[in-house]
């Protein structure tokens, strides 16, 4: 089993996801992870990952790599952050539905970059990203392998991605959420 592998293997063992893994030559080992939505966890109900459980996983990490004898100089754990990368098809389908910026391999109409709404597409084949340009709503499809790069964008309130329940308005009908469905 490869060092990579093992490390996987420890992460998911202890109930998290492993967002990305990083080995620089400078012998730097960089393991990002996630929580696992639905999963209960011992530091709490946080959405996002904690100091405690990125602690939790270097100690079995460190443990781990000694006892299989792979060399580093520093290891950190960390959490993918608020841009948090998509890499796999698993990734899309948590964050269908929230705003994403992806980077294309080859250029579409001029351009690579896009940011918009992920969405699965209507047919079951691939994805699609809904974004707006000169006032019109246009609507992107791509596969995974045509994409060099997608992240979230960053929610800037900070109280997470959880959707609002609309509010009601002083007439007692519901009114939608100006916020684009972010908490207040």
């Amino acid at each position: 089993m490869s060092w990579s592998q093992t490390v996987e293997k420890t992460v998911t063992g202890l109930g998290y996801e492993l967002v990305d893994l990083e080995r620089t030559g400078g012998g730097l080992l960089r393991v990002y992870i996630d929580r696992v939505p639905g999963h209960a966890y011992p530091t709490g109900e946080h959405e996002f990952v904690t100091v405690e459980d990125c602690e939790a996983v270097t100690r079995q990490l460190q443990y781990l790599l000694e006892v299989e004898g792979v060399e580093y100089a520093r290891l950190e754990v960390s959490s993918p952050g608020l841009d948090r990368p998509l890499k796999t098809e698993a990734h899309y389908a948590r964050f269908s539905g929230e705003q994403v910026q992806i980077t294309l391999k080859l250029p579409f109409q001029g351009r690579k970059k896009f940011e918009g709404q992920l969405q699965a597409a209507p047919e079951g084949g691939g994805w699609q990203l809904i974004f707006t340009q000169d006032k019109v709503e246009q609507v992107l499809g791509f596969e995974l392998q045509e994409v060099r790069e997608a992240r979230l964008v960053p929610v800037i309130n900070f109280k997470g991605r959880r959707k609002a329940a609309p509010a009601a308005s002083q007439d007692g009908q519901e009114a939608g959420a100006t916020d684009g469905g972010q908490e207040q």
